[in-house]
């Protein structure tokens, strides 16, 4: 049976960079590969290569933009913090 693991990565463009998420779909107790973020990345919109295996960075282009980074953040899936859902909530009990 398939489960979905989300992958939280940082687009990193010269003037700025951005927080963003993806979905790969995974058997049980499968663990994603390099080309499972390479595909996420894909489906994302990013044309990707493999920049440095060690800490999942790729080097990403589009048409008309300067090539960017994108760094794939290892965290356990379970404890990522959802800035976006916190900041809500935040406000919502103020």
């Amino acid at each position: 049976m398939k489960r979905e693991f989300t992958v939280h990565f940082k687009v990193i463009h010269q003037d700025r960079s951005s927080l963003l998420r993806g979905i790969i779909y995974l058997e049980e107790n499968q663990k994603p590969t390099l080309n499972d973020y390479a595909q996420c990345l894909k489906d994302c919109g990013h044309d990707v290569i493999l920049q440095d295996k060690e800490n999942i960075i790729f080097r990403a282009f589009k048409p008309d933009e300067d090539p960017y980074l994108i760094h794939i953040l290892e965290e356990d899936n379970d404890h990522i913090r959802d800035i976006v859902i916190e900041n809500l909530v935040r406000n919502l009990m103020k």
